[in-house]
């Protein structure tokens, strides 16, 4: 197998040399130097490692590198654009949905996916799509609100006691 191959990262073209057991999450982070891609657990249970390959989400921490062969990656770096913080990272910002930031990029992607599929996701096609993306600091409601907010909706109001709430 050929260990050179071309890859397209953040809008870039790439050729690279790769070894055989090589992850795109060492790819990044040692060799390209990316390190906004975080290095979580590394058996593909916490989300942290989650880049967008070819318009979906997928944790780098369980994909080789040479699988990417021709492929578009998207990593937080590619996120913004022309110098711009995409609405996801600006709402995430306006309502304190960055605490520790460990997994802010990996949530963060997953989103941007929802919303590029779903520009007007409901609450629960949120919490689904975040579903692989563990945060330990905020408790999920804050990510859930700006994630709504760069969709221009909002959370639900709390139902009155005894009520059941309703899905946006």
């Amino acid at each position: 197998m050929d260990k050179t191959v071309r890859i397209n990262i953040n809008r870039e073209s790439y050729e690279l040399e790769l070894e055989p057991n090589q992850t795109l999450l060492d790819l990044l982070r040692e060799q390209l130097g990316m390190t906004g891609t975080k290095k979580g657990c590394e058996i593909g249970a916490c989300g942290a490692c989650t880049v967008i390959i070819d318009g979906e989400p997928a944790l780098s921490c369980m994909t080789l590198a040479l699988r990417c062969r021709g492929k578009e990656v998207i990593t937080i770096e590619g996120m913004a654009e022309n110098g711009r913080l995409h609405p996801l990272q600006e709402m995430a910002i306006e309502h304190g949905a960055v605490q520790c930031g460990y997994c802010t990029p990996g949530w963060l992607l997953s989103a941007k996916v929802l919303l590029d599929n779903n520009p007007s996701p409901t609450l629960d096609e949120v919490r689904s799509a975040i579903s692989g993306n563990i945060c330990r600091c905020t408790g999920y409601q804050k990510i859930e609100e700006s994630i709504l907010a760069a969709a221009g909706r909002s959370l639900p109001a709390p139902a009155p006691e005894g009520e059941s709430s309703p899905r946006v």
